[in-house]
């Protein structure tokens, strides 16, 4: 199976990211299949970057080891580095609740605005080098990088690709330029601005290299259960649903495609071809506090390694759920094992509580490939159930086991 790997931008929330990634390349989630493409932005674009670089070498069980050592580098270890990192934090926290403006990155001498520091950080984790030195037919062969940024001038998106453009330090510091913490990073011409003002992070690019499913790595949750009040709240919220509308946009694109496909009305001549989406969610509760949107810029030691830890738990989730899944399509059995002990919720009309639920599962419950598998603290599939329609199919876990499962109608805001 084909796969490619897309990972939102987020900041120091990306640390999730990292645990996630490390524990399906642990867990052997990757083994006998061929990721063909990466993306990210921001945050993202980092965990992208060290992903791509092992797997390129040929060498993916260094993945999870480069993506802790970058992350333990990244922490504010040294006095100076913590007090630099408490200032920034509360800075960001005073600017979220309108105490304070923006900061403006072009008030502080270029010799201290980070951006050298950041550069020499990627240094000592990727060979650019090497990068640079590669010959334009072996990139060809290579998994393909792609990196999202935004021309400030121009407002033109811009995604950095390693099949045609030299991948650097600085096309990365391009792509993580947040606005109040960075100038805009000069690459090829363009001055560029973090990518989560364009693609976040570019999906449509990976579609070319023909995969057959797509993780998305969502940093930014979707759902919010309360109506945001405070001014914390509201700002929190206003950078989510910022940070998912291109992610959103995009993923609407591939579903409506494959409903096309689905429905004959597109066909293999047209180049187009079913790509199976999943996207596993950060949970909001993994990232609740007084800091709000301000612990995007938080590189507390304890902090990052907490986000990696939560990623790799969420990452189990995601296992078990394609566990759950090929066991669903394929055999009885293991299904009815796996179903064992579980609570179980059926709603009319798409059977009762007291069948077989593995048989109605395994012979009247199909997946619909053409709708996003959304994984969160539980994994949600959109499925069609034989002669009662579309419905959802939503499973609980602990750890690998099974602890519910609920067969049930679609919410009106989601059909």
């Amino acid at each position: 199976m084909r796969i490619a790997l897309a990972f939102q931008g987020g900041g120091s929330h990306t640390a999730f990211t990292a645990g996630v990634v490390a524990r399906w390349v642990e867990a052997g989630a990757l083994d006998g299949h061929e990721v063909v493409a990466v993306s990210g932005t921001s945050g993202g674009a980092i965990n992208a970057l060290l992903t791509w670089s092992a797997l390129r070498a040929g060498r993916l069980a260094d993945v999870p080891a480069a993506l802790e050592a970058f992350w333990e580098d990244n922490a504010a270890r040294r006095p100076v580095e913590r007090l630099g990192n408490a200032v920034l934090v509360g800075a960001g926290l005073a600017q979220s609740v309108g105490l304070a403006p923006p900061l403006n990155p072009y008030l502080v001498p270029p010799p201290f605005d980070g951006r050298e520091e950041f550069r020499r950080l990627l240094r000592r984790h990727v060979d650019f080098d090497a990068l640079a030195a590669e010959l334009p037919d072996t990139a060809a062969r290579r998994p393909r990088l792609v990196l999202g940024a935004v021309d400030v001038r121009s407002g033109a998106f811009r995604a950095f690709d390693s099949r045609r453009d030299v991948i650097t330090a600085d096309t990365v510091l391009a792509s993580a330029a947040i606005p109040t913490l960075f100038r805009a990073v000069h690459v090829d011409g363009g001055a560029y601005w973090d990518g989560l003002f364009s693609q976040n992070p570019p999906v449509a690019p990976l579609l070319d290299d023909d995969p057959d499913e797509l993780w998305v790595v969502q940093i930014n949750p979707t759902r919010r259960d309360d109506e945001p009040r405070t001014t914390l709240d509201i700002a929190d919220r206003r950078n989510e649903l910022a940070g998912n509308l291109s992610l959103y946009q995009e993923l609407a694109s591939i579903e409506k495609i494959d409903q096309l496909l689905a429905a004959g009305t597109l066909t293999a001549a047209s180049g187009y071809r079913q790509v199976a989406v999943r996207v596993l969610e950060l949970s909001r509760s993994v990232v609740t506090g007084l800091l709000g949107a301000a612990s995007k810029v938080n590189r507390d030691v304890a902090f990052l390694r907490d986000l990696r830890r939560r990623g790799g738990e969420q990452a189990d989730v995601f296992l078990a759920g394609l566990r759950f899944e090929r066991a669903w399509s394929s055999d009885v059995e293991e299904l009815r094992a796996l179903l064992a002990g579980a609570r179980l919720e059926v709603e009319a009309p798409f059977g009762r509580v007291t069948d077989d639920v593995a048989v109605l599962l395994a012979t009247a419950v199909t997946r619909d490939v053409t709708r996003k598998e959304l994984v969160g603290e539980d994994v949600t599939w959109r499925v069609d159930v034989r002669d009662a329609g579309p419905a959802l199919l939503s499973a609980s876990f602990a750890g690998a086991r099974l602890v519910a499962l609920h067969l049930g109608a679609v919410p009106e805001d989601e059909r």
